[in-house]
């Protein structure tokens, strides 16, 4: 099949790539429209080497590294394992830059959880879909990404991620954090209490269970007193219209944008791939009609950029 392109690609990818594929590119022999395309001059381009054991021969490094020195971004295999689409598509994002493009964003995703026993837990029904979300779109858009992940399965690649469970843990991962970044998301849904005393062993069913709660301390908050001028976005769910909490919370909290979605509506929201969403702001609120996530997460850096470029120009 002969691959016919209408313009030129923003970025070249061969993966695998084969020794053949890696000899020609290195000594400028086009062979099909993607390879013609490279040595004409066609960048930034990334290089995976095919995962075997052709790679450790001289002449397949000696073309690795001339395509190193021609500013290929080579990505080489480990333990014979080729690189996810992930990574890759990340480090495409980064040499292409973006509207976020030397930004460094914080996400929060996930659900705290916060432990009554050795087995037991008090959480929420977060799956962490949305952070994500926004930590990908965030990526794809040139930003440096940082998430701090409560209880969340999936990893995103291309992105610094720290791996946290409780309120407590998350807050100071995120005070830490928040310090080396130009904005935090907290799309994680955080707990409000937690249980006085954590027992360190299984409560038996014959011994009943008796649980006192404590109101767990405000992350955002803690964030706003130690990063006075970090630019906020928080979230607000509730049952119904979810635009006076989220005007309420917009002063409350200290944050410069909250993001509202009625968590009663089916088909939205936790678990969910769709959501619907108000991204409210000191001059008014977007509404975002129901979508996916990404598209949500979208909306929500748009309106991000929008509020630090009016903060810029104050």
């Amino acid at each position: 099949m002969v691959l016919e392109l209408d313009e030129t690609p923003h970025a070249l990818v061969f993966s695998p790539a084969s020794v053949s594929t890696l000899a020609r590119l290195a000594h400028g022999m086009g062979e099909g429209p993607a390879e013609e395309l490279y040595v004409a001059g066609a960048h930034p381009t990334i290089v995976v080497p095919n995962a075997d054991a052709t790679i450790e021969h001289p002449a397949v490094l000696k073309n690795l590294e001339l395509l190193d020195r021609d500013g290929c971004r080579i990505f080489w295999p480990t333990s014979g394992a080729e690189p996810w689409a992930g990574e890759i598509a990340a480090t495409i994002f980064k040499e292409l830059g973006g509207p976020l493009q030397g930004m460094r964003i914080l996400v929060t995703t996930g659900g705290t959880r916060e432990p009554i026993d050795s087995v037991r837990f008090v959480g929420n029904r977060s799956s962490g879909k949305m952070g994500l979300a926004i930590a990908r779109q965030a990526l794809s858009m040139g930003a440096e990404v940082s998430v701090v992940a409560a209880n969340v399965e999936a990893r995103e690649p291309g992105v610094d991620w720290v791996s946290v469970e409780t309120v407590d843990e998350l807050r100071e991962a995120v005070v830490v954090l928040a310090g080396e970044s130009d904005a935090l998301i907290m799309a994680a849904a955080v707990s409000d209490f937690k249980p006085t005393t954590a027992l360190k062993e299984k409560v038996r069913r014959r011994e009943g269970l008796s649980v006192e709660f404590v109101a767990t301390e405000d992350v955002l908050k803690s964030v706003r007193e130690e990063n006075p001028g970090l630019f906020m976005v928080g979230f607000a769910a509730t049952h119904g219209d979810p635009v006076p909490d989220a005007r309420e919370k917009l002063g409350s909290k200290g944050v410069n944008l909250v993001v509202g979605n009625d968590i009663s509506q089916k088909g939205i929201g936790f678990g969910a791939d769709e959501n619907e969403v108000h991204v409210v702001g000191p001059d008014g609120a977007r509404f975002v009609p129901r979508a996916s996530k990404r598209e949500v997460a979208r909306v929500i850096l748009d309106e991000l950029e929008i509020e630090i470029k009016k903060e810029r120009q104050r």
